[in-house]
């Protein structure tokens, strides 16, 4: 396979072509950012620990039944995936409030929500990736109702198979981001990537937060808590 120009450089991923129309590669960076990239850090590791890390997840998703958009690690920060036409929404299951919910609701942090909520948010940095219902993806042409359907299903899936996988490691699966593209058979797959960085973990008895609230939230030892995440669900770094 082939390594060609960068197609596109994300806050803390680039995408670039290969020499397959179907196929592109992921590089993971130390880039670390949060609030819609207004503050970006360099963390040693880390893009090896989510390349590692998403990997690992994309396949227990895989097996359960979840098409990804993952083919093959390709090196410790490089990793091969299907192309696929992204669609502009983000898909947020919550299992316990926290984040942004609590901030719109002024609920209590850590309140288990039953059931759980799945909201849409248009996935635009420069509009704060604004929350927005089923009616603005189709109206707006970002996606159709179908293919939300499906959105809602695989996400629905994703956090059956993933909470039962966190919790055996001693984690709460408190919350997590998806993103959906089309691949050229025109299926809904998952895409971008699963890792510490797009979802909320904390520890299941002393409720200490092991994801990217650390480095939002000044508490410090960010990659170490990816880490030990990842050891507790036997992630080969």
């Amino acid at each position: 396979m082939e390594k060609r120009e960068e197609l596109y450089r994300g806050k803390a991923k680039s995408v670039y072509k290969t020499d397959d129309a179907d196929r592109l590669i992921l590089l993971f960076r130390n880039d670390t950012s949060a609030f819609d990239g207004k503050r970006i850090e360099q963390l040693d590791r880390k893009g090896m620990v989510n390349n590692k890390f998403n990997a690992f997840i994309m396949q227990k998703l895989e097996a359960a039944g979840v098409p990804t958009q993952f083919d093959k690690l390709l090196a410790d920060n490089e990793v091969l995936v299907k192309k696929l036409d992204m669609i502009p929404v983000e898909c947020v299951v919550r299992n316990y409030a926290a984040g942004s919910l609590v901030k719109r609701l002024g609920v209590e942090e850590g309140m288990k929500l039953n059931p759980y909520t799945f909201e849409l948010f248009l996935k635009d940095d420069a509009k704060g990736d604004p929350f927005i219902n089923d009616s603005h993806v189709v109206a707006f042409g970002w996606g159709t109702a179908e293919q939300l359907v499906r959105m809602k299903e695989l996400s629905l899936k994703v956090n059956e198979v993933l909470s039962k996988l966190f919790d055996d490691a001693g984690l709460l699966l408190v919350d997590f981001k998806l993103e959906f593209g089309v691949f050229s058979d025109g299926s809904i797959v998952l895409g971008d990537e699963f890792s510490p960085d797009g979802c909320r973990l904390w520890d299941k008895e002393t409720r200490k937060k092991m994801d990217k609230d650390r480095f939002r939230q000044g508490l410090g030892d960010v990659i170490e808590a990816y880490e030990e995440v990842a050891q507790r669900l036997g992630v080969p770094l």
